[in-house]
């Protein structure tokens, strides 16, 4: 896997499935102020070595390109938005839960990143073999997305992961909520590593959605 730093946000990139195991970045309350911007066409990645995706994989594939990092919490400036266009940040999506529980939850997040000032947040793919793919470069469609929700707290971290189906679901999202040792689990990622060595057995065992607002 090839570590992508672009300005505003950093990804895994994964060659085998064409797109990006894991994006991460921090999202502030307040910076998204809602500049009207052009909606720039997506692009291939000029950082990852082996190409990414091209957009044409996904025409008449049935599915979206959907954000890992969403445009919409980088309308603070016009680099970062357009920065989010790039294949690497995006991932074959059904569209049903693209624009209906994905949406919902980045809603929740922007939330969030008012109400508590500042998150860290990791969004991906469950990547494996056998998945379904689409167009020439054979992009992979993951069956599930995950996203870690990270804020201090008292000089501590308190963080929410969630693990969702990639289909339409009107459930509530705290049902999503999981634990970040079932993310590592599947994804054989150690995100204790990477998140912080402050995060302990404790918060990584720990599923406690009611330290988060949901309502």
């Amino acid at each position: 896997m090839a570590i992508i730093r672009h300005k505003y946000f950093f990804l895994s990139y994964s060659e085998e499935h064409e797109q990006a195991e894991w994006a991460a970045y921090y999202l502030t309350g307040g910076s998204k102020q809602q500049h009207s911007l052009s909606r720039p066409y997506f692009s291939q990645d000029p950082l990852v070595d082996t190409d990414s995706a091209h957009w044409k994989n996904y025409k008449d594939s049935g599915f979206d390109k959907g954000h890992l990092v969403p445009a919409a919490d980088m309308k603070f400036s016009e680099e970062a938005y357009n920065e989010t266009f790039y294949t690497s940040n995006v991932a074959p999506q059904n569209r049903a839960f693209n624009a209906g529980v994905w949406n919902r939850l980045e809603q929740k997040i922007r939330y969030w990143a008012d109400k508590y000032t500042a998150l860290f947040i990791v969004t991906g793919s469950i990547l494996h073999d056998n998945l379904v793919t689409i167009g020439e470069e054979e992009v992979s469609v993951p069956d599930y997305f995950f996203k870690i929700v990270v804020r201090v707290q008292n000089n501590g971290l308190v963080m929410i992961p969630f693990l969702v189906p990639n289909k339409k679901s009107d459930l509530p999202l705290y049902t999503f909520a999981t634990t970040i040792d079932e993310i590592e689990r599947i994804t054989q990622i150690d995100f204790n590593q990477k998140l912080s060595e402050k995060i302990d057995e404790k918060i990584e065992k720990e599923l406690n959605y009611k330290e988060w607002s949901f309502y």
